[in-house]
């Protein structure tokens, strides 16, 4: 289970760290005006239904019934099965793009009101039309990547979605060496989306994936709706971090430039999510199907248990990284260009809040597989309604006094409630099965994780943003910033081994042992 989660973990973290280059070239093109809102606003939306398909969600759904279809009628009816899901959520979507691009201005009025009446608005109906081809694309590959990650084959899932931002960086090069105009570049780039899809799919059809579904086939039978019931709550649920930011966003949208400052902090917040949130979705489904399947209770606790432990020893730290060393990051990544100074220091203060909620991110991940492999969807879904719910009452009311800060605490709150919500249906229905070795070890991972937040409050004023009147070069402060950040790994990692809370030589011997 390590071994792929890190296989998942390593195309994301590629991909996310693609994604900062991709984000930090549209700040240094578009800036924080008009806009780049009317384009974030726009590039989210696609996001959100990007999220709601890709990185894990429609496992929920897919890979349960899938290997039901397989252990019990067969390799051939599996693939018919698969077949008939493709089918029908390519043809779903083609429908579905068509009706949002003709509901698009009412659409985007929701996402963003504080638009109306501007021409903001205008351009952010115009942005989102142009990136909806992307959607026809993102169903087929969403069907054919769940297939793959079901018979445990997580590289090129991992690794596909690479070309989605490789794709929209190299748009963005071109408009920038060609000086283009705001809103002409914005235009460009977001007609680039489409063709980001397109490249993720013809990928994917060039390998062998597509005959895990033929034939092809659309279908609403009542396989297929019984399907579906599941599949949708499960995928909205899944995607509760973006629904969180489209709350954010809605509120921020009566504040100018506040839309922009959400986004770019956020996307430091998913660098963190996706290499464990992630990859905890894309393994810990299938693990847990296989072990509920078989009423295994040893390997329930088991798959619980270490999923636990990953996403605590690794969202604790990066929590406690990114509220220190908010501010040098966001100037170091994002103050290029058309990026403002004042734009750095209130995207750094909506960041520290955001990382409040990391944990509560990574924890929704590591327990809704347990319900996904009960064929629970309902329950991760409310959560995430009531997260939902909870983010848009206090970001009315903290974004009035505190503006993009305020806003962001309130995601972190709503974030903390739908955690709240599991733990407390979970432990009430079934009990969440946590053995004897993970009770030893949380506690000295989180002790490892306060020490080394502590390492890095001490050294974070080591490097001023002016020594003697001379700026300190961009080079110098990327230097000692990735000194900082390596040490506090490294502290990190020797206080983990130090404490029994981790054997990194045992680490090492399990992944060298041959897969099952």
């Amino acid at each position: 289970m390590i071994r792929s989660f890190l296989t998942v973990s390593t195309g994301t973290l590629a991909s996310r760290l693609l994604g900062f280059a991709r984000d930090s070239l549209i700040a240094a093109l578009l800036g924080t005006g008009a806009v780049a809102d009317a384009f974030l606003a726009a590039f989210q939306l696609v996001n959100v239904v990007r999220r709601l398909l890709s990185e894990g969600a429609l496992n929920a759904a897919l890979i349960p019934a899938w290997l039901r279809v397989r252990d019990r009628d067969g390799a051939a009816e599996a693939a018919a099965f698969a077949g008939r899901v493709l089918g029908t959520v390519s043809a779903a979507l083609i429908a579905i793009s068509l009706l949002i691009a003709l509901l698009m201005p009412l659409i985007m009025t929701v996402i963003a009101p504080g638009f109306l009446g501007s021409g903001t608005l205008d351009l952010s109906v115009e942005n989102a039309r142009l990136m909806l081809p992307y959607l026809a694309f993102a169903g087929p590959v969403t069907v054919l990547m769940g297939l793959l990650n079901a018979q445990g084959r997580f590289t090129l899932t991992a690794f596909s979605p690479l070309l989605f931002n490789i794709a929209l960086i190299a748009a963005i090069a071109m408009l920038l060496v060609g000086r283009a105009e705001a809103g002409f570049a914005a235009w460009i780039l977001a007609a680039s989306v489409g063709l980001a899809g397109l490249l993720q799919l013809l990928m994917l059809l060039s390998q062998r994936s597509a005959r895990l579904a033929t034939p092809l086939r659309v279908s609403f039978d009542k396989e297929m709706r019984g399907f579906f019931a599941k599949a949708i709550p499960g995928m909205i649920a899944s995607s509760g971090p973006q629904w969180l930011m489209v709350a954010g966003a809605i509120i921020a949208s009566a504040t100018p430039s506040a839309v922009s400052w959400l986004y770019f902090a956020n996307r430091l917040i998913e660098l963190p999510l996706g290499i464990v949130g992630v990859a905890m979705g894309t393994v810990l489904v299938p693990e847990l199907t296989r072990a509920v399947a078989s009423s295994d209770r040893d390997a329930v606790a088991h798959a619980e248990s270490r999923a636990l432990e990953l996403a605590a020893g690794l969202a604790l730290p990066a929590t406690l990284g990114l509220i220190v060393l908010a501010e040098p990051i966001v100037r170091l990544l994002f103050e290029h260009g058309a990026f403002a100074a004042e734009d750095s220091a209130a995207t750094a203060r909506a960041l520290m809040w955001l990382a409040l909620g990391l944990p509560a991110h990574v924890l929704i991940k590591a327990l809704s597989p347990a319900f996904y492999a009960r064929s629970d969807t309902m329950t991760p879904l409310l959560a995430t309604a009531i997260g939902f719910m909870v983010a848009v009452v206090l970001g009315v009311l903290l974004g009035h006094f505190f503006g993009a800060s305020g806003i962001a605490a309130s995601i972190a709150a709503g974030a903390w409630s739908s955690t709240l919500s599991l733990l407390r249906k979970g432990a009430g229905e079934f009990g969440f099965s946590i053995d004897a070795a993970a009770r030893t070890r949380l506690p000295r991972i989180v002790l490892a994780a306060l020490a080394m937040g502590a390492l890095l409050w001490l050294t974070a004023g080591l490097l001023p943003a002016e020594t003697h009147g001379f700026k300190i070069h961009g080079l110098t402060k990327f230097v000692v910033l990735a000194l900082q950040i390596a040490a506090g790994i490294a502290v990190y990692g020797l206080l983990l081994q130090i404490l029994g809370a981790a054997s990194w030589r045992e680490a090492v011997n399990a992944l060298k042992r041959p897969s099952r």
